[in-house]
């Protein structure tokens, strides 16, 4: 990955339109905005809403699933969890929404190349930005395989999105939809190895990640993390680095979400 001090994106602020805000499983909400800022998006970078309520301080970080650069349109992919995400949620086409970003350093698309195999690990809400990866990768002539975990059926989201653009497996960990069990259970039983992995998730999945492909040159995880600013200057959201002393943290914000497998403690 890029050091944060390299980013060729610089934070911008910008009031988006939203175009259109769906709900696509049990408080689950697909949000279409448009705007400039679209133009600066990479895949796997978060943008940071402000809620339209003056009691809700903090902005909300939301991954960008997919990039329409054509149509300076994004879309973002969040599940209602408490009062902020609820008032976002109840928002309609033609209102605007204060946004900051494209925010942090996303996945390194650049290790990989046509011919070559990239495995997506997603789990629950941490699948939406392995949309816009898929895409960009098949772009490339990557062949893309994605193997993503759920509670159960109701939770599923996404499969089709990503089914264009290589095969699928879905876990449940009921087993009321595709494969029961986990994600590591499928990954266990491959007999071939990526070229690159690219993983979002729960932080039991991601530590999984972490172990499983702690030696691999490409393997990135995609952390989540609460923030305050969001820009890198108040250190709420920081992560140690592994093997090293409290005093050297990388901030999910800024120096990620996504960083290297191996490089720092979940």
């Amino acid at each position: 990955m890029d050091d944060s001090s390299e980013r060729k994106t610089m934070i911008l602020k910008e009031d988006l339109c939203i175009v259109r805000q769906t709900e696509i499983a049990p408080r689950i909400f697909e949000l279409v905005l448009k705007g400039e800022m679209v133009q600066d998006m990479q895949a796997g970078q978060f943008l940071h809403l402000k809620v339209p309520d003056p009691s809700k301080l903090l902005r909300r970080p939301i991954s960008i699933s997919e990039i329409d650069k054509e149509h300076k349109e994004a879309t973002l992919v969040y599940r209602v969890e408490r009062a902020g995400t609820e008032i976002l949620s109840k928002l309609r086409e033609g209102q605007t929404i204060d946004t900051m970003g494209p925010q942090g350093n996303g996945f390194d698309l650049s290790v990989v190349g046509s011919g070559q195999t990239v495995l997506l690990i997603g789990g629950g809400i941490g699948v939406p930005p392995l949309v816009e990866t898929a895409k960009q990768l098949h772009e490339k002539g990557v062949k893309v395989v994605s193997v993503i975990g759920f509670a159960n059926k109701d939770a599923v989201i996404l499969e089709e999105k990503l089914s264009k653009y290589g095969p699928v497996v879905v876990t449940t960990d009921d087993g009321s939809y595709g494969r029961k069990g986990y994600v590591s259970e499928v990954i266990e039983e491959m007999d071939w190895v990526p070229d690159a992995i690219y993983s979002c998730g729960a932080p039991g999945m991601l530590a999984y990640v972490d172990q499983r492909f702690a030696d691999h040159p490409h393997a990135y995880l995609s952390l989540e993390s609460r923030m305050a600013c969001g820009m890198g200057a108040c250190y709420a959201c920081v992560v140690p680095l592994k093997g090293k002393g409290q005093d050297q943290n990388r901030r999910v914000c800024e120096d990620g979400p996504v960083f290297a497998t191996g490089s720092v403690q979940l």
